[in-house]
């Protein structure tokens, strides 16, 4: 056997043995920036749920029976064409458009829809049937015409986040097709 093939085996073990020592977990470090706000969630191999939220409610805490808007990016690499038709979950009434109207969020095949984003398709889910405050979730049933269905947790957004809108979504208008 060579050298190299040996230095390979022998770095792969230094740097296994090097990531086991000391206790990381147990060492505070700072909050990584950028990262998602909320869970991310593959519907099919084409289309994916991303930082699914809720809006930080402006006096801290959503009151049993107040609407929250809910934010989310849905990305379809497919060649076909869905809509998100339905948003249904144990802790709410309903779920409306921005016009009071049924959910029904055209998904392009190809592009990205982020719900939510200003001069997007908007989805308010109606009469909270719990207290909501900052990181607490709840479950939201997203229904899609083609795709199916996916279960995820919608997060209240983080607290010091600009409650109008409270995600980090680019601008629809700014994206790239691919």
């Amino acid at each position: 056997m060579s050298r190299t093939a040996l230095a390979a085996p022998a770095a792969l073990l230094l740097a296994v043995a090097a990531c086991t020592t000391g206790e990381p977990l147990s060492t505070p470090s700072p909050e990584v920036v950028g990262g998602a706000v909320g869970p991310d969630e593959a519907v099919t191999g084409d289309l994916s749920v991303l930082q699914v939220q809720l809006e930080y409610p402006l006096d801290g805490v959503h009151d049993e029976g107040d609407d929250a808007r809910l934010f989310l990016g849905i990305a379809n690499s497919g060649t076909a064409d869905d809509a998100l038709v339905d948003v249904t979950g144990p802790h709410f009434a309903d779920a409306v458009d921005g016009d009071g109207g049924e959910v029904d969020v055209p998904v392009p095949a190809g592009d990205n829809v982020y719900v939510g984003a200003e001069g997007a398709p908007t989805v308010t889910l109606v009469d909270l049937g719990r207290e909501l405050r900052s990181s607490q979730s709840i479950p939201v049933t997203l229904v899609f015409a083609e795709a199916g269905e996916v279960t995820i947790d919608a997060v209240v957004a983080a607290e010091g986040q600009d409650p109008t809108p409270p995600f980090d979504f680019p601008d629809p208008a700014e994206d790239v097709d691919p």
